[in-house]
């Protein structure tokens, strides 16, 4: 053996079956085995190289011998019954080299796997371009193969764990951060092209990316920096929040940023335009619903009559200036027997027309605010992450649910469309979107879950890559699911647990995730056979408004507004929003 391996810390066990996959240790007296250990252990074969064996420690456990009663215990204890502890763990095998699947030889020293012996097992010796994503139990640093990341090889992320303890989101920009500060997407002309877009649907945790965390402290900056990584906000950063209701003027509704902070809306010219009408109906219905064959021919009609007109538009001579005015304008025409064929078609009845309108009327509500006939036609409203910064967030979180689902499916579809036209996977765009199993459900179909398909499908080939969170994978559609390659777990509820979609998780992480804090996750990749347990450090941006510390006006993005552009307000003691000791 090699010294870069490591200190003896056992030997095989010969009482229990050794094979190439699995076997168990006896830890040796004054030395420990913890879950997630990597060893490594030799077999001399007749006529062959040495075969070194290396694998993770999936269990460990520790009984007396030489005893038979379990009240023996206490005879032990008191000293009048000899018996020896002993330590044993078992080994899931990672890395067979050269590859002769044979068994390790009972008796055979084991050591742990430091240094090169530990890159070797866990494969990160083969990894070309790595990405630093925190560290194992032993403390050293856990790499993610990028190739599978980037479309290379493979692509998607989907992140599962329990709101607010699981810390999916914290996990999810972690890696963002790491992608563009680790310099593995090249040169820095290629690093500064790629973009992400984060759509922040829970509080306002995520408009202070830009912001230095103001609870950084030294060890957390010496953590970053064994990572290869420089602790500090994303650099370049922009943010779109909706406008506010009933606000003529489009300012953006949020209010603890109160600068640096751009609206987003559709006209309604766009609106008719580039045929949006179907996502407002984006939530999952069942396929049998018959009033979609209304809404394509309402959407195509719109498309073909509708003009602009200072803002508003006209259809056949009538002025619209609201989003309001023009679903009753639709209603009053699909409600005439004279106009109703041209807009509904002549082949549908009275009562899906009627389910149509009823679900339109709903609509006015929660949409008007975001597509608006009173604001410039000419002023940036659009979300375009090719004219945007490095990082695009969108905010959601003071939109009702039907305004959530259209922002996301005409902001993905777009994108997406965007992609294709350019024809080529670089520069790459990652999209981070929570509670994927809201948008993307496993039963029923509806216009974003098939944006979020074609992007879990495709998506590689044309350079977006999807990292998806969501409390339940066992809720979201399976094709999406499958077509990640890197699938991450962080606390877990009982019964989900207990779901297939964990099949990859062996059955001690199964239960270990129900005790994870938050921080820890369990990170499967498609070269490494068992998943990685890895603790990721503290955000070095603030997640929170209380953290946000001061942030360079080099980082002002905001098109429409030159005031101070990190202004923060509700700041914590100041009668603001409380804080807490869990990221997100």
């Amino acid at each position: 053996m090699d010294l870069d391996d490591g200190p003896v810390v056992g030997r095989v066990l010969g009482t229990a079956d050794a094979t190439p996959l699995t076997f168990w240790v006896a830890v040796e007296d004054g030395a420990y085995l913890q879950l997630d250990d990597v060893v490594i252990t030799e077999r001399e074969l007749p006529e062959h190289a040495p075969v070194r064996i290396a694998g993770v420690v999936t269990a460990v456990r520790a009984r007396h011998e030489g005893v038979v009663f379990d009240s023996d215990v206490f005879l032990v204890a008191d000293g009048t019954l000899p018996a020896t502890i002993q330590e044993a763990a078992e080994i899931t095998t990672t890395r067979v080299d050269p590859e002769v699947y044979v068994p390790p030889t009972p008796g055979a020293l084991v050591h742990r796997a430091r240094g090169e012996a530990r890159a070797g097992a866990l494969y990160f010796d083969r990894m070309d371009r790595t990405i630093p994503m925190g560290f194992g139990r032993d403390g050293a640093p856990m790499f993610l193969n990028a190739d599978f990341l980037d479309g290379t090889r493979g692509a998607h992320v989907s992140i599962s764990g329990i709101s607010g303890v699981a810390t999916k989101t914290s996990f999810a920009t972690f890696l963002l951060y790491s992608v563009f500060r680790s310099g593995v997407l090249g040169g820095a002309g290629e690093t500064a092209n790629t973009r992400a877009l984060i759509f922040n649907v829970k509080g306002e945790d995520l408009l202070f990316l830009d912001h230095p965390n103001s609870r950084l402290d030294q060890a957390t900056e010496d953590s970053y920096a064994r990572l290869g990584l420089i602790a500090g906000p994303f650099p370049d950063v922009r943010v779109y929040a909706p406008p506010r209701p009933g606000d003529s003027s489009g300012t953006p509704d949020v209010s603890s940023r109160l600068s640096g902070v751009d609206p987003f809306y559709w006209t309604l010219a766009e609106f008719c335009a580039d045929r949006l009408l179907p996502y407002v109906f984006a939530d999952a219905d069942d396929e049998r619903q018959q009033y979609t064959m209304v809404v394509h021919s309402v959407t195509a009609h719109l498309a073909r009559t509708a003009q602009p007109a200072e803002g508003g538009i006209a259809i056949d001579g009538t002025r619209l200036n609201s989003y309001a005015d023009l679903v009753d304008f639709v209603v009053e025409q699909l409600n005439d027997d004279a106009t109703r064929g041209q807009w509904a078609g002549s082949a549908v009845g009275l009562g899906t027309v009627n389910a149509f309108a009823r679900r339109l009327i709903g609509s006015k509500k929660d949409l008007s605010r975001l597509i608006r006939g009173d604001l410039a036609v000419r002023r940036p409203h659009q979300i375009n992450t090719a004219e945007s910064a490095q990082v695009t967030v969108v905010d959601l979180h003071n939109l009702p649910d039907r305004a959530q689902r259209f922002v996301v499916g005409v902001t993905l579809r777009t994108e997406f469309e965007r992609k294709e036209k350019a024809g080529t996977a670089k520069p790459l765009l990652f999209v981070v979107l929570d509670e994927l199993n809201k948008y993307a459900p496993r039963e029923g179909t509806s216009p974003i879950k098939e944006v979020l398909l074609d992007i879990a499908e495709r998506g590689r080939s044309l350079g977006v890559v999807l990292i998806g969170a969501q409390q339940t994978a066992s809720e979201v559609e399976r094709r999406i699911v499958a077509n990640s390659a890197i699938r991450v777990v962080g606390r877990l509820d009982p019964a989900e647990a207990s779901r297939p979609e964990y099949g990859f998780l062996p059955p001690a992480q199964r239960q270990r995730a129900l005790l994870a804090k938050p921080g820890t996750m369990f990170v499967s990749q498609p070269e490494i056979p068992v998943p990685l347990c890895v603790e990721f450090p503290f955000p070095s941006w603030a997640t929170r408004p209380g953290e946000a510390g001061a942030a360079p006006s080099s980082t002002l993005r905001s098109i429409v507004q030159a005031g101070d552009p990190f202004a923060v307000v509700a700041r914590v003691g100041g009668g603001g929003i409380s804080d807490d000791d869990i990221p997100f």
